[in-house]
């Protein structure tokens, strides 16, 4: 059973819960993500981790209500349990295949915007606890929005908050903020930005301009999280990839972010997945059965 042993909520329709699952916490690594289930008749919601314990046996995921199977998670307490925790799936950061010593060397920059500030925070830990210290910029429409901050800042050497609204920190969005670290003499020689599709197309705008190589986690299109629906299909420097089996990390500067855009919204509907069908051929992965 992986029972809930925590329940946080940490802004609106925003929830933290830490889940009993031993053999994934054992092998869990940053970047990657799992599928939950929260009951038998629930569907498979795919989640990049936010943290693991793996003395306690634990995992932690962050989730926005967005739906109903979302909605039927944030109503399980302390105490009940999950119907499955698969995982971890995908492929682990780049940053942990590299050398400690060789990471030290880098100004690393991470851009992390709303929910996706869980899966930065995983790999801003590691990071930590392996004596490499990174910055952040944390971004929101407003103060309300923003969410682990005193765990952010205690895993950074510079914590920057970016609000839309100027409610908090910079006035603007985290490009906004980027262009005024820069301008105020901040050098970086890599980039990590994790959020909505929109924000993560900007920032790697911005960042091609200042000539900083960018990684971007496609994990917001994933559905089924084991390549057979074809719903995270996305084309990276002109070549077809799947975020869950080949990702969930890509190179930013070479992701077609208005393709990804495009086909999440055509995906939502049977007529759009037919007509991705017909326009994909080989490449469009209907192992799902909504394309049969």
């Amino acid at each position: 059973m992986f029972s809930i042993v925590k329940k946080e909520l940490l802004g609106p329709n925003v929830y933290l819960m830490d889940i009993v699952a031993p053999r994934v916490a054992a092998k869990a690594m940053p970047g990657q993500f799992l599928i939950v289930r929260a009951d038998e008749a629930g569907e498979r919601i795919p989640l990049t981790v936010c943290d693991y314990d793996r003395e306690k046996g634990l995992v932690t995921i962050v989730f926005q209500t967005v739906g109903a199977d979302t909605n039927r998670m944030a109503k399980l307490e302390v105490g009940d349990h999950f119907a499955d925790v698969v995982g971890p799936l995908g492929n682990p950061s780049d940053l942990v295949d590299l050398p400690i010593e060789e990471l030290k060397k880098k100004k690393i920059l991470f851009i992390a915007g709303g929910v996706g500030t869980a899966p930065v925070y995983n790999q801003l830990k590691w990071l930590w606890e392996n004596g490499v210290g990174v910055d952040c910029i944390q971004g929101a429409r407003t103060k309300d929005l923003l969410i682990l901050e005193d765990e952010m800042k205690a895993v950074t050497d510079n914590l920057y908050f970016a609000t839309d609204d100027g409610s908090y920190g910079i006035h603007g969005n985290v490009c906004v903020a980027l262009q005024q670290l820069w301008d105020e003499g901040k050098r970086y020689d890599h980039c990590v930005v994790i959020g909505p599709m929109i924000m993560m197309k900007f920032a790697c705008q911005l960042t091609e301009k200042l000539g900083i190589p960018t990684v971007v986690s496609m994990n917001t299109i994933m559905v089924d999280g084991t390549g057979m629906c074809g719903a995270c299909r996305l084309l990276v420097g002109g070549e077809v990839k799947f975020a869950c089996v080949d990702g969930p990390e890509f190179d930013g500067w070479k992701v077609d972010f208005d393709q990804a855009m495009l086909r999440s919204r055509l995906y939502k509907t049977e007529e759009g997945r037919l007509l991705l069908k017909q326009q994909e051929g080989d490449t469009h992965e209907g192992g799902c059965g909504n394309c049969k």
